[in-house]
This record gives structure tokens, sequence and C-alpha cells, in this order.
């Protein structure tokens, strides 16, 4: 087994740092396989942070089993956060957004979402790894955001062998898409299995698109 203890103290100091400021605290969660690493972290050293999963309606139905039952797993209070247009309403001359305008799909059921949240709230912890993706790599372990909330990273650096090491020694279970080929997965419509070289390749499929725009827009 692997010694995770002292990046579990680090992280705890962390988030006990920025209560102590008064700060408001809150989580976001894709999950997926790599959420997995930060919702255990979470519910071991702060159990009471409020957790929001952006419910685009597009999701695979695999995807909201695990969440549900990971929120009873863990004993994680994970939210839904859902766009105020209706699908019926995201269409542009009887196209769906998500096949003519991929971005602003991404826009007003995960941006737009989530904006009333940031402003009610100090910290965002977010579980992105710098070996996902050059955005973020690019991104510190700490980053500010436009809105003036602050960004907290705490497995930026961690490899995929870490959180697999992680994952084995807890116990934690796995996207059962997973085991199908998906290593990254958001929206039905917009995830294919990846090639073993790039795990997101799968996203946006023939696309120039590589991030949501929470990480780029909100970055």
């Amino acid at each position: 087994m692997t010694d995770f203890s002292a990046h579990l103290s680090r992280i705890s100091a962390h988030l006990a740092a920025y209560r102590a400021d008064g700060k408001r605290i809150f989580a976001t969660t894709s999950c997926q396989t790599n959420s997995v690493v930060l919702l255990h972290i979470l519910s071991t050293v702060a159990p009471d942070t409020p957790v929001y999963f952006l419910n685009t309606g597009y999701h695979f139905p695999e995807t909201l089993t695990f969440k549900r039952d990971l929120a009873a797993r863990l004993g994680l209070s994970i939210l839904d956060l859902f766009s105020t247009l209706p699908r019926s309403q995201q269409r542009v001359g009887g196209r769906f957004l998500f096949t003519s305008d991929p971005d602003y799909c991404c826009h007003i059921n995960k941006i737009l979402p989530l904006e009333p949240v940031l402003k009610t709230h100090d910290v965002w912890i977010n579980g992105i790894r710098a070996g996902q993706s050059p955005v973020r790599q690019a991104m510190g372990e700490e980053r500010e955001t436009k809105q003036g909330v602050l960004r907290y990273h705490p497995i930026l650096s961690w490899s995929d062998e870490m959180v697999t090491a992680y994952i084995q020694d807890n116990d934690l279970p796995r996207h059962p898409l997973e085991s199908s080929g998906y290593r990254s997965l958001g929206c039905r419509p917009c995830t294919r299995p990846p090639t073993p070289e790039d795990t997101r390749a799968g996203r946006w499929v023939g696309m120039k698109k590589t991030e949501c725009g929470l990480h780029t827009e909100l970055g």
C-alpha cells in the first residue's frame, strides 16, 4: 500500500486554513473514476463540504447511478446544478446545440449554472490534474478566477499511477463504463472511448474542442 498520509495532511491543513479565514468552500465533481479520489479525501477531511454536479441532462445513465452510489457510500452531499434553459429549447435551426455549437451548449449547461454558486463562495475545490491536458498543466495548485473565487486543486500533481494506487488502497469503486474503454467521461453525445495514448481523445471527437469551459472560461 502507498502511504498517502502526507498528502492528506497537507490538504487538510489547506482546508483548515481557508475555514479559519472564514472562507466559504465548495467542490465540484464530474463523477467519473478520476473524481473518486477527491471525493474520498473530502469525505475524510471535510465531509461537510457541499459538492456540486453539473447535470447537463445528457449524461450517461451509468454516471448518474455512480453519482448516487458514491454520495451514499462516502456520506457526501452531491447536489445537482441544472441549466435554466430546457433541453427542448437548446436548438438552432432544429439541431441540438451539442451538434451545431458545442461551446455554447457547454456554456449554458455548465458555466451559467455554476455562476450563482461562485457568487456565494470563496474557494472552489476542483480535482483536475496536470497530466490531463495542456490547459490543466498550466494551472497552479491555487488560482483565482475572474469572479474573484480561489480555485484550489489539491491533486493537481498526482499521476495516473497515484490515482490508481489510492483507489486500490482505499477499495474505492470505478465508473462502470471504464471497463468498456471509457476513461474520460462527459456528456453522452460528445463522448467516445478514447485511444490508449490520450485518455481525453474520446471527448468531442472530430472537433478542436478539448475543454468544456470550466477550466478556461472559469480558469
